[in-house]
């Protein structure tokens, strides 16, 4: 079995990423499986990658849990209580279960962190670039090489399955690698970040990136700025 790694997903300009990536839906349900690109795939149903999409969509019951955040484009997401206008940059959560209507201008492009579940939570939840957040646990002492950050966090969505959904920002630091204890997708919404793997390969993230750090992956952590980020975490 292949040693997981670091996926970079989408650029802030919506420049595709030379990660590989599988044409695939993941369910017979799936809304956007004839568009959907997969760049991780779990044995626990968690999926990373790419949409690439025009046009309508009517979803009786969306059939997983799903953060989007918007490369290039425009979409509309409609409930019978909620409308949602997404840029570029914009984000936001579809529950299980929910019945929409979603509106996509002309190859519109977003990067997705999908969870298969059977638990239905539906509606939409907005995610707050802005928001509010509260201190966070900072990264274990023994593993950093600088000074400890200041972390904060909000988690905006949470279900039974512990996936969690927010913003995160921390001050500057570094820290050794060490296998990655979640599965993350992080989507850059200020600063840039390096992440080094133990190959000696480096992934320079500016704001408007996308990138998926799958469980065990080794990641090293390099921060000269301050950073916020939207995170899924499983």
């Amino acid at each position: 079995m292949s040693q997981p790694t670091i996926l970079l997903l989408v650029r802030a300009d919506g420049s595709r990423a030379p990660t590989p990536m599988t044409p695939a839906s993941l369910s017979p349900a799936d809304p956007f499986g004839t568009v959907r690109e997969i760049a991780y795939l779990g044995p626990d149903g968690m999926a990373a990658g790419v949409v690439q999409a025009s046009g309508s969509f009517t979803i009786a019951d969306y059939p997983q849990l799903e953060m989007i955040v918007v490369h290039s484009g425009h979409l509309t997401l409609q409930t019978e209580d909620c409308t949602l206008e997404l840029g570029r940059g914009a984000s936001a959560v579809i529950g299980r279960g929910t019945a929409l209507q979603i509106q996509a201008q002309a190859d519109t492009l977003w990067a997705f962190c999908a969870q298969v579940t059977d638990e239905q939570n539906p509606g939409l939840t907005p995610l707050d670039p802005l928001a509010h957040l509260s201190p966070s646990t900072p990264p274990d002492a023994q593993i950093l090489i600088s000074a400890g950050p200041q972390c904060r966090s909000k988690n905006s969505y949470k279900d039974s399955a512990n996936v969690l959904i927010g913003v995160w920002d921390s001050t500057p630091y570094t820290r050794h690698g060490r296998p990655h204890k979640v599965n993350e997708l992080m989507h850059l919404i200020e600063g840039s970040v390096t992440l080094h793997s133990p190959e000696g390969e480096s992934l320079q993230l500016n704001a408007g990136d996308s990138v998926f750090v799958p469980l065990g992956a080794e990641c090293a952590w390099e921060s000269h700025v301050y950073v916020r980020k939207f995170y899924v975490c499983k």
